[in-house]
């Protein structure tokens, strides 16, 4: 007979250095909380991963054939609010999202990380845009699929901690035949 050890909790993760001027904040401060964002994901730590974000958040996944698409008036693959965002964690973390029950397998890889010149968000806060290329593998079952392209970010303080105001994924791939779709947050 065998038996296993009980899996060890995971330990919420430490909380940012406090952030006083979003001007001042360098590449590795927001790779930081990338991989941190990168990390949850690949743990399924969807509870905690949404608290990377602000209440106000936007995430969104344009169609691969129109990576400029605005949500308000084209269509898009994804476009929620923080509502939504929820939603689909909670979806996600149930027996109800039968494309994700069990969960598949994720590792993000997030490389090449720019920072823009902070600019003003639409409700007059400062945010500072951030581009970055990613991966994304997919293991579920005997099969896997990869994601790849270009992530726009805005980061934007809360309570003095770097928060993710708004992430639109840009996929690289002419076709999501070879994926089937879009069941796992990227």
């Amino acid at each position: 007979m065998t038996t296993t050890a009980p899996e060890t909790p995971k330990a919420a993760p430490a909380p940012s250095p406090q952030v006083d001027d979003l001007r001042q904040v360098t590449r590795s401060r927001v790779e930081d909380l990338l991989y941190l964002e990168a990390e949850l994901l690949d743990d399924w730590d969807l509870d905690t991963w949404i608290t990377l974000y602000t209440d106000d958040c936007r995430y969104v996944v344009p169609c691969n054939d129109t990576p400029d698409a605005d949500p308000a008036r084209d269509l898009v693959l994804v476009d929620d609010d923080h509502l939504r965002l929820s939603c689909r964690v909670e979806r996600l973390n149930s027996r109800r999202a039968h494309r994700e029950y069990p969960h598949s397998a994720t590792s993000h890889q997030v490389s090449n990380v720019r920072l823009r010149p902070v600019v003003d968000g639409t409700d007059g806060a400062a945010e500072l845009p951030v581009v970055t290329e990613f991966v994304v593998w997919r293991f579920r079952g005997e099969r896997s699929y990869t994601y790849a392209g270009r992530y726009h970010y805005r980061l934007r303080v809360v309570d003095g901690h770097l928060r993710i105001a708004s992430k639109r994924c840009v996929l690289r791939m002419g076709s999501l035949r070879q994926v089937s779709d879009v069941a796992i947050i990227l």
